[in-house]
């Protein structure tokens, strides 16, 4: 199929006994499809999402794209991008060097990044923000920022691990539109965990639910 496509997936911790968070799980994304995980925390989301984009090595199944086996692909070299919960910026960088910064380690020349950051500054609504200080942002704003520069290097997915948890409600609710519009506008595949029902039905195409390492 075009797109991801795994297979009998499963993720063990070691321990006594070992722990295993992903129970043989099997889902597909369309390329441009959205689809959200849901579930309580512990229930294998984030661990599943983690071995998706390489960060977790599975111990059983497979991660496909487009029909390539990612098994022995290393993280950087998958094409995915990944958003967590804090957006994990850059604070000694402004905002426009932060969204530049996958772009200039991979020898992107400097029109084309200076072209790319307004390109997606306009795009997750913060034209003329390039030369602030991150750290003069809102949670909403650093947020946004996270997915530029994660959406910069035109990843064929992007990973977002609970993505809005650590913002208040209302900001949560209207940012939760953004990120859709913004996925949907750039074209890029999303996979997004998250344990919040309303935001899972706002941000993905479809939502599949979690429970004890299952899709149920």
């Amino acid at each position: 199929m075009s797109g991801l496509a795994v297979r009998d997936l499963r993720v063990t911790y070691p321990g006594r006994p070992p722990v295993e968070a992903v129970r043989g799980v099997s889902l597909e994304i369309e390329r441009g499809e959205t689809v959200a995980l849901l579930g309580p925390s512990g229930c294998g989301k984030s661990s599943l999402l983690s071995a998706v984009v390489g960060i977790v090595e599975p111990s059983a199944g497979t991660v496909r794209w487009d029909g390539e086996d990612l098994a022995h692909v290393p993280v950087h070299r998958r094409s995915f991008g990944l958003v967590f919960q804090d957006g994990q910026l850059f604070p000694h960088l402004t905002v426009g060097a932060n969204i530049a910064f996958g772009l200039e380690m991979a020898g992107v020349a400097r029109a084309a990044r200076a072209a790319r950051v307004d390109e997606l500054l306009e795009l997750v609504g913060l034209s003329g923000l390039g030369a602030r200080a991150v750290t003069e942002l809102s949670g909403g704003q650093r947020q946004r920022v996270a997915l530029a520069r994660s959406l910069a290097p035109r990843p064929r997915l992007l990973a977002l691990d609970e993505p809005l948890s650590s913002l208040d409600a209302d900001l949560r609710s209207r940012l939760a539109v953004e990120v859709r519009d913004i996925l949907r506008a750039s074209g890029t595949t999303g996979l997004v965990v998250t344990h919040d029902a309303a935001e899972a039905s706002v941000m993905a195409d479809r939502v599949l639910r979690m429970e004890d390492g299952l899709l149920v």
